[in-house]
């Protein structure tokens, strides 16, 4: 467990928040990722003094469970969250995961209300699950993959040159959701772009992704969309370029976890990647805030930070301070589904109808470190990204399908 410092007038146990992460196998390195992201945030809360409550301040502290990015494992962790009296989980690498976690806290939550857990999702981002999933007791900060598709595609959209376009993802719910989306937008925005390749592939199990990437190439795809993230997008990447493809790769997560270094100087120019914040967004308060990450974590392998975790973060505090409670999870939940936050020059609001956080979307497309723009590179590889179209949050906004159920 993340012990927080003693400062401030501060009573009682720390609010203990679980994550539920893939903390080993081959996502381990997201989960760590994620886990310096909350711890920095936690440390900003509690150096201010914890969070504000009638019965004085109270320190946030933050324990690890490793569901080793599998649904039974997830499962497993949640009971054992549970069973050590913990109310706020947060996760996010694995829509699949999430699913599962959302559906066990709805039957915990209307079985024992005394014991209510909220969930807080950074980076499962399957729409359904603000949509025809949609939970009172779920709350997701990231843009959907129909939301960071959309983004994409007013790139897309713009760039004639790309004539041909292969689809690639990972065979789980999210691959398959943004594969289906890309299609339906294609379709919508340019019907003129031939799909030459669609395919699936495992999830993680993938350790050699030469024939996929032979495929690409020989199919004359100009452009591969993908949503793949982790070493899955880390190894195709690598792939691509071993067989010489020379396409752009439009991207959900291509900015980090080693992408950038994989691909090297052949992705100059033609890996963009959509984000809700990324290092290079122009403004003081922005670099302020990168720079302070990097200051708290200083070795490259580490430069992996997310402005949405930080929110999620400050939200929760903002949600518990307002309701006055750390315990009520119908009051703080409450108060969640009203937040307004803001850090660093990047605001946010939580949509009540579905609990879809709503906040600007950036698009980003790779460069060297010193090329106007580029500022600050990506893990000390010596390639960033420069921030080529700003979308702000009511362009970003998407209608929900969810008819919330709220409890009486």
């Amino acid at each position: 467990m993340l012990r927080p410092p003693g400062l401030g007038p501060s009573r009682g146990a720390p609010i203990r928040i679980a994550l539920i992460e893939g903390l080993s196998g081959p996502f381990g390195n997201t989960g760590e990722a994620v886990y310096r992201n909350l711890v920095w945030a936690v440390e900003r809360v509690n150096a201010r003094g914890g969070v504000k409550l009638p019965g004085g301040h109270r320190m946030l502290g933050l324990e690890r469970y490793d569901s080793k990015g599998q649904n039974e494992e997830g499962l497993a962790a949640l009971r054992s969250a549970i069973d050590d009296g913990i109310q706020f989980v947060v996760q996010g690498n694995s829509s699949s995961v999430a699913a599962v976690l959302i559906d066990a806290l709805n039957k915990h939550n209307e079985r024992e209300p005394g014991r209510r857990v909220l969930f807080l999702n950074y980076s499962a981002v399957d729409p359904v699950l603000t949509n025809e999933k949609c939970s009172f007791w779920h709350f997701r900060f990231d843009a959907h993959a129909d939301m960071r598709m959309a983004a994409l595609m007013e790139v897309i959209r713009d760039d004639r040159s790309v004539k041909s376009v292969y689809l690639i993802g990972q065979d789980y719910s999210f691959g398959q959701a943004v594969l289906r989306e890309a299609r339906r937008q294609l379709g919508a925005q340019r019907p003129d772009m031939q799909i030459v390749g669609d395919e699936l592939h495992p999830v993680g199990r993938v350790k050699d992704f030469l024939p996929y990437a032979a495929k690409i190439k020989s199919s004359g795809a100009q452009a591969v969309i993908t949503g793949n993230w982790g070493n899955d997008l880390t190894l195709l990447v690598k792939a691509a370029r071993e067989v010489g493809f020379e396409g752009k790769f439009y991207t959900f997560y291509g900015n980090a976890l080693g992408a950038p270094a994989a691909i090297g100087d052949a992705g100059i120019g033609r890996v963009v990647a959509v984000a809700d914040w990324l290092p290079n967004v122009p403004g003081a308060p922005s670099e302020a805030f990168y720079r302070s990450f990097r200051a708290r974590f200083p070795k490259p392998e580490d430069d992996y930070v997310h402005m949405r975790m930080q929110l999620l973060v400050e939200a929760l505090v903002q949600a518990m301070e307002k309701s006055g409670s750390a315990t009520n999870m119908v009051a703080v939940a409450g108060q969640l589904e009203q937040a307004a936050v803001s850090l660093s020059g990047q605001a946010g609001r939580m949509r009540a109808a579905d609990h879809q956080f709503q906040q600007p979307l950036v698009v980003g497309l790779m460069d060297r470190q010193g090329a106007p723009g580029v500022k600050f590179d990506v893990e000390g590889s010596g390639y960033g990204f420069r921030v080529i179209r700003q979308i702000s949050p009511a362009q970003a906004e998407l209608p929900s399908t969810c008819r919330m159920v709220r409890p009486v």
